[in-house]
């Protein structure tokens, strides 16, 4: 038997049950999890947030581990043929159809109303995919990608499924050479932005988050300007983007924080003509208000939202990984570990702000 942690229904704790070991598909593989990330997403599912989730659910959409089995001929997109034995992750969107109006016209993938995504659209009884699991079972189809040698595991799950959300944030806000870039929110999606931004040449990174330890993982990432949500008014966060910004606010924001009250703050402190990059709003926790005159038309702004990634983004992110991960260090980001039956404490300390970046250790039993 296969030992997964299970969320039964919205608002219960998660359970550990047993699932038998599956036989693999032409073209499938069984990877066995070294670790899976504890996101804020899975927080939100457990409190029912995501409207299309299926109950009972494996949580755990960025994942790291070891090829267990494979059955045919399985190649990553290089067209090399992928070996038992290999460390790999993979890309958790599946099933997009490349065949319907949003795939092939509008090129907006993330959008394809086939799409299912590894821990939080596939349910518990369709098998084992989620990565609170010893192991995951990758259908045929699914996007895997093979290890170098020169990332360790844990800086690829320090990444996790923040840093290519971040990326395809970043591509949307369209940084220039000497912006000032704000990010709202120090999460691993806040922190990756910073990073992010950072490799693009802004002239100042402003972030806007708490607890403090996720403040100092922010000045890591390359913030230069930090301040504490908790701990400043609006009106004292807007004196120092104006005091950043010889008076004319960001040129862009990002919106990384997950509360919605931060979207009317961002749009006030984005400077005319400037863009406003929302991808902090995956889950609904309601309406905000906002004066579409004062805070959109009259300043001439540009408002982009952002869903989801596609295989492009997890691939540059390992990419820029490689490149650059001595300058950023992402497994810096992991700063609590767990068991697969701790993890409601898992929850608790990333929805608290605990943990700056938690993750599950399947394999692990107590001492």
């Amino acid at each position: 038997m296969v030992r997964a942690a299970v969320i039964p229904k919205p608002n219960r704790a998660v359970e550990v049950r047993g699932f038998a070991r599956p036989t693999l598909e032409e073209g499938a593989a069984l990877l066995r999890v070294t670790y899976s990330e504890v996101c804020g997403t899975d927080v939100y599912l457990q409190q029912g947030l995501l409207a299309e989730t299926p109950y009972p659910l494996i949580p755990g959409h960025a994942v790291v581990g070891e090829i267990e089995e494979v059955r045919g001929d399985v190649r990553d997109v290089y067209g090399e043929q992928l070996r038992e034995g290999e460390r790999a992750t993979f890309l958790d969107v599946h099933g997009t159809c490349g065949k319907c109006w949003y795939c092939l016209v509008a090129k907006a993938t993330t959008r394809c109303p086939s799409r299912k995504v590894y821990g939080i659209t596939c349910a518990a009884d369709d098998g084992l995919l989620g990565g609170w699991s010893e192991y995951v079972y990758l259908k045929p189809g699914v996007r895997i990608i093979r290890l170098p040698d020169s990332l360790s595991s844990e800086t690829v799950i320090g990444g996790g499924c923040g840093l290519p959300t971040a990326l395809h944030a970043i591509d949307r806000a369209d940084i220039s050479l000497a912006d000032t870039v704000l990010v709202q929110g120090t999460g691993p999606v806040g922190l990756s932005a910073i990073a992010l931004a950072r490799l693009r040449g802004p002239y100042t990174v402003i972030a806007i988050g708490a607890p403090e330890n996720r403040l100092e993982a922010a000045r890591r990432m390359g913030a230069d300007v930090i301040l504490d949500v908790e701990k400043t008014t609006l009106a004292e966060r807007e004196a120092a983007v104006l005091d950043a910004t010889q008076g004319r606010r960001v040129d862009v924001a990002i919106e990384a924080s997950g509360n919605p009250a931060a979207v009317g703050e961002g749009l006030d402190l984005v400077r005319d003509d400037g863009t406003y990059v929302i991808v902090g709003q995956y889950t609904d926790h309601g309406p905000v208000e906002i004066n579409p005159h004062t805070q959109i038309n009259k300043k001439h702004l540009d408002i982009r939202g952002v869903w989801g990634i596609d295989y492009s983004h997890l691939h540059r992110a390992l990419l820029i990984q490689e490149r650059y991960n001595d300058q950023f260090q992402w497994e810096r980001l992991i700063t609590h570990r767990f068991r697969l039956d701790e993890a409601n404490e898992a929850l608790d300390s990333v929805r608290s702000g605990e943990a700056v970046k938690a993750v599950i250790e399947p394999w692990k039993r107590a001492d």
